[in-house]
């Protein structure tokens, strides 16, 4: 499998957030020790267009390559670096924004391609707080009983008639989206050539486009939390949990 790590400079909301320090390294250099340890990955590289990050990566002594600053989200990056490397059969996206990415949550996804009918995997984890249900920031899943997405939605799903919306954890067990994916290479290929999609663009997820165009998404559950830093805010508030 390879693990390919999507990362840009140019974040509307937090520029040049791959290079900022944490703690003495920078942030896609946790992603990707993080990611290398974890046993299933026979290869880790960052994906990039920019030379800062670039030569940053190739500096820690880690594995980069770059690819067109055309690309309008992290699968498209990742595709292109598949190209480049046909003896893999499962591709691994892995977050750039994650610096705390435990490597358990790469081998549970992982595990999802020993099916061999896998096409696209991603992890999911139980909704805990009423907060955390309604925040439209947070994507929610529903799942089939074949342990596969039926639907990604903003919106806290299904909508429990009859009951107060404060009653809804107590009523049924919602799942939020945890944005990490595995692909078959010849699938990565397909989805990215589909044209955007009308599910996709009301709710603004790329992954309602594969489901739209009837692609099977499978998904494991884990216990694990994940942190994705998208503020300065949000860095502040996260490095009190840096590993030691």
């Amino acid at each position: 499998m390879l693990g390919i790590i999507p990362a840009r400079y140019a974040s509307t909301r937090f520029p040049g957030k791959p290079l900022v320090d944490i703690a003495g390294k920078s942030m896609i250099q946790r992603v990707y020790e993080q990611a290398k340890k974890c046993v299933h990955l026979t290869e880790v590289t960052v994906a990039t267009d920019d030379t800062r990050i670039y030569d940053h990566v190739l500096g820690f002594g880690g594995s980069a390559v770059m690819t067109s600053s055309d690309h309008q989200s992290g699968t498209d990056r990742c595709a292109e670096v598949a190209q480049q490397h046909p003896q893999y059969n499962v591709i691994i996206n892995i977050q750039g924004d994650e610096p705390f990415i435990d490597p358990e949550q790469i081998t549970k996804l992982a595990f999802c391609f020993n099916d061999k009918a896998t096409q696209i995997a991603t992890l999911v984890k139980k909704v805990v707080d009423e907060q955390e249900l309604f925040n439209v920031n947070s994507p929610k899943v529903v799942i089939n009983k074949l342990s596969e997405a039926v639907y990604f939605s903003r919106s806290p799903l299904p909508h429990i008639r009859g009951q107060e919306q404060q009653n809804w954890l107590n009523s049924f067990t919602y799942f939020k989206h945890i944005g990490i994916y595995g692909y078959r290479a010849d699938i990565l290929q397909q989805i990215t050539n589909l044209p955007i999609s009308s599910l996709e663009k009301a709710e603004s997820l790329e992954q309602l486009r594969w489901i739209e165009n009837g692609y099977r998404i499978k998904v494991a559950e884990t216990e694990l939390e994940t942190h994705a830093i998208d503020t300065p805010g949000d860095l502040k508030r996260l490095t009190s949990q840096i590993p030691e």
